[in-house]
């Protein structure tokens, strides 16, 4: 008797079994979430049921930027080969979205083919309509790089009279679409034109919850002068700090991204290590994918339970039979008051509700007789993912990554510079004189041959501690100072030769201009006389 009490009871305490990260997320989200998110119409009001194919997905790269700001360049310099409906010029060229996915054969697949394929994770974009399926279509074509990640690229944001034309669509909820299922969000601007206009505001703002992926590209800054880059990029740090309410400062990015001459090349080196900082960004998202997943069903999670207190608490509040339009204006206006004692009763975050203003819009077209009151069962089923499901997920995460071989994109521009003489720094601060057949330090050797035989060498050899009264005159941490020394003293005996006192030296001189240490001595600063001994 009762004994479907002890099997549900049974089913809550033993923990869900999972063999992979992707097959996890999925199950959790249509046995868990989902019942949800459809029994307090969470999809009418935040965002579409999502599908397998939005958790199998390669990591998507979103290119956001006001017309003319190299968003096309960008994606054709990352490729280094042009794509399909690729057109690049200073006016409004890019007219429609373009996903830009592997493909064995060149090709273009139209919006409307898109958002039927159930292996793409398009489909539900169908809700925006033929206006913005017209403009959306799907570039297909091999390439190493797209092996990794797909890139989205958009329409230029218009400014001036232009933003003044209706593009027949909701522009900012389609780039909030996306900016959901994207791993990294590019927000290019041009050095030359920073004016923010009101629909690039209003499509920052539509990105607000999503600021972690969120990257800024200063492009075009091999165009303008040292000073005058400077105070460009002061300015464009006021411009986001007023549009982008966050105490963190997003991430810029200065350079000049495609494959012509810099045209004022004064600032080449540091155009080149953010180029690195930025590549490097980007080829970590495989790696950060399934983490990237899991933090978004947590996001959406949080979400849709605080969607659904908001709407049994409007049902709660309605009348049975008379002055039901009433009291749905009054609710809708005070609901803030709503929020508020969701926030105290629950014990919830300000931060977890949704946009006061765009839920008081959305709820006017709602009948609120059909809303659903507080079903204590499915949010008990959230509740346990987000305590004890998600935690296991995490651990397979670690699992998977570490069993498998490190995934980096690879290719076009990111092969580049990565061997070879053009890679970043190469031959510079510990790298100088890499090949070059003389030892680098012998350059310098007489002048540190001069203070070593006045620190009272012993059968040709320094102790530490008359070494260490000339090393701390470089003003370096001990703990740099330790590292050279680690560096230096090649046959661990605790003392300098004249060699090693002379590479200490060279390599003080290198962290002093402002490079990095090497972890393992290079073998061109190795002593000529110790190279065997390093064998």
């Amino acid at each position: 008797m009762f004994s479907w009490l002890g099997t549900d009871d049974r089913r809550r305490k033993d923990p869900e079994v999972f063999h992979t990260v992707s097959g996890g997320l999925k199950k959790l989200y249509k046995t868990k979430l989902l019942p949800l998110e459809e029994y307090y119409k969470f999809h009418e009001f935040h965002s579409p049921a999502l599908e397998d194919a939005d958790f199998d997905n390669k990591p998507m790269v979103l290119l956001v930027g006001q017309y003319s700001t190299g968003k096309t360049t960008f994606i054709r310099y990352l490729l280094e080969q042009d794509f399909p409906g690729m057109r690049i010029g200073p006016e409004p060229t890019t007219d429609s979205f373009i996903a830009v996915m592997q493909g064995d054969v060149e090709g273009i697949i139209p919006g409307n083919a898109l958002v039927v394929d159930p292996k793409k994770p398009f489909r539900k974009l169908n809700a925006f309509g033929n206006a913005f399926l017209n403009r959306f279509v799907c570039a297909q074509l091999p390439n190493p790089v797209l092996e990794s990640i797909s890139v989205i690229d958009t329409p230029g944001i218009l400014s001036g009279e232009k933003q003044r034309i209706s593009r027949g669509y909701d522009f900012a909820a389609v780039l909030e679409w996306f900016a959901e299922r994207v791993d990294r969000i590019i927000l290019l601007f041009d050095a030359h034109k920073l004016d923010i206009s009101d629909e690039f505001s209003e499509v920052i703002k539509a990105l607000k919850n999503h600021e972690d992926k969120m990257r800024v590209v200063l492009n075009k800054a091999d165009q303008i002068e040292t000073q005058q880059l400077m105070r460009v990029y002061g300015a464009l740090m006021w411009s986001l700090g007023k549009i982008v309410n966050t105490p963190e400062v997003i991430r810029v990015y200065i350079g000049s991204f495609w494959s012509h001459p810099l045209l004022i090349p004064d600032n080449r080196k540091l155009f080149e290590a953010e180029e690195q900082d930025l590549f490097r960004d980007i080829q970590s998202l495989p790696r950060n994918a399934a983490l990237r997943k899991l933090n978004d069903l947590i996001k959406r999670a949080r979400l849709a339970k605080v969607h659904a207190y908001i709407i049994s608490s409007l049902k709660k509040e309605m009348p049975s039979v008379f002055g039901k339009d009433n009291k749905k204006k009054e609710l809708v206006n005070n609901l803030s008051e709503i929020y508020g004692r969701i926030e105290r009763e629950h014990q919830i975050s300000p931060g977890d509700f949704p946009n006061l203003k765009r839920m008081q819009e959305q709820l006017q077209a709602q009948d609120f007789s059909k809303f659903q009151p507080l079903k204590s069962k499915l949010l008990d089923a959230v509740e346990d993912m987000l305590a004890s499901d998600i935690a296991q997920l995490m651990v397979l995460v670690r699992q998977e990554e570490s069993q498998r071989p490190v995934q980096m994109v690879k290719g076009g521009a990111f092969e580049g510079t990565l061997h070879g003489p053009f890679g970043h720094g190469y031959g510079e601060g510990a790298g100088e004189g890499i090949d070059d057949a003389e030892w680098v330090v012998a350059r310098d050797k007489p002048m540190y041959d001069e203070i070593f035989y006045t620190l009272s060498p012993v059968d040709g050899k320094v102790t530490g501690a008359n070494a260490k009264r000339e090393m701390v005159r470089s003003k370096l941490p001990n703990t740099v100072l330790g590292k050279i020394w680690k560096l230096s003293d090649i046959d661990k005996d605790g003392m300098l030769d004249d060699e090693e006192f002379a590479l200490a030296n060279h390599l003080i001189k290198v962290k002093l201009e402002g490079h990095e240490l090497p972890n393992e001595l290079p073998s061109h600063l190795i002593p000529p006389s110790k190279r065997k001994l390093a064998e």
